[in-house]
């Protein structure tokens, strides 16, 4: 599966790893910083796992299908679009007795999923499938205890459509777990003390415009209102609910945060630069040349702040 990642979040810079047709990204040459984001993000994975356990423990009190009490352990999980495996070998420490499976389009980005998962001693398998078209592969319906899905369903036109292929996959009581939407990235200050301020919100909105154009060329893209918990519950989920959890690194910056910022306002001026005047190209141009004192990589006060959304959900 691909992602256009990570709507740097945006900086949208889509650094997720799913294959939707009709995008031009190598997203096996993006291994890299598709693993890094992993690890920048894992505050909010860890945070959604929490959620995901608390929901499979037995008798957690939300009116689940077999009474309460009963054993919810989930055995059989899902990654769809798991990219290079971060949260799918996080979801086997989570829950070591179950068979995880990382589904993606991608060989080289599963590749790296089975030496993450070598090199942590965790038990994942990997299957390579593309999504959604591969879905009815992945195994039989009602088989999948917990399905988790990374912003990997709005690289599909229709979004109701494979939230209800997901759905079928999952066995009675089963959970789905979507990441979609949150808050913007934000690593500066508004100003820079150069340049115009409030540069990262007109790469917010110059990145908006180019995810509704991703959105518009999709084949088979259906416009529907993207209110999440709906769309889980016309797929026939119930004990839908919805939590953000927030991803933060302080300044000063550590290394591996920083270099993530850096890739991704690179990413930012490959993508956008079409889209931005020759003031916000020249400012981003000093934060990433390194003979610049005020380049990221210099900077005291980098820090990262965003916020992701996970949408859950239970088939009855």
């Amino acid at each position: 599966m691909k992602h256009e990642q990570q709507h740097q979040h945006k900086q949208h810079n889509h650094a997720h790893a799913h294959n939707h047709g009709g995008d031009d990204f190598d997203w096996a040459a993006m291994a890299d910083l598709l693993e890094l984001e992993g690890e920048v993000h894992g505050q909010y994975v860890q945070q959604a796992i929490a959620e995901l356990q608390r929901l499979t423990a037995p008798g957690d009190g939300d009116g689940d299908s077999d009474g309460g009490g009963g054993d919810r352990t989930p055995r059989r999980i899902l990654d769809i679009g798991s990219g290079p495996g971060v949260a799918a070998c996080r979801l086997a420490q989570a829950f070591p007795a179950a068979e995880v499976t990382a589904v993606d389009g991608t060989a080289q980005l599963l590749a790296r999923a089975e030496q993450r998962a070598a090199r942590l001693g965790v038990r994942v398998r990997t299957r390579q499938a593309e999504f959604p078209a591969g879905l009815a592969e992945l195994a039989a319906p009602g088989t999948a205890d917990l399905i988790w899905s990374g912003q990997v369903v709005h690289h599909v036109g229709d979004q109701q459509g494979v939230l209800d292929a997901l759905a079928e996959l999952l066995a009675p009581g089963g959970l789905l777990a979507i990441v979609e939407g949150g808050l913007p990235t934000r690593c500066l200050p508004r100003d820079l003390g150069f340049g115009r301020p409030d540069l990262f919100a007109r790469l917010d909105v110059a990145m908006a415009g180019r995810f509704a154009r991703m959105r518009a060329e999709l084949p088979g893209s259906v416009a529907v209102v993207e209110d999440w918990p709906a769309l889980l519950r016309g797929a026939g989920l119930t004990e839908v609910h919805s939590r953000t959890f927030l991803v933060e690194h302080p300044a000063p910056l550590g290394d591996e945060p920083r270099r993530f910022v850096r890739a991704n306002l690179e990413r930012a001026r490959q993508t956008l630069g079409e889209l931005l005047d020759a003031e916000d190209l020249a400012t981003l141009d000093r934060l990433l040349d390194p003979a610049d004192p005020a380049c990221v990589d210099r900077r005291a006060d980098l820090f990262l702040l965003l916020a992701k959304t996970v949408h859950f959900g239970r088939r009855p």
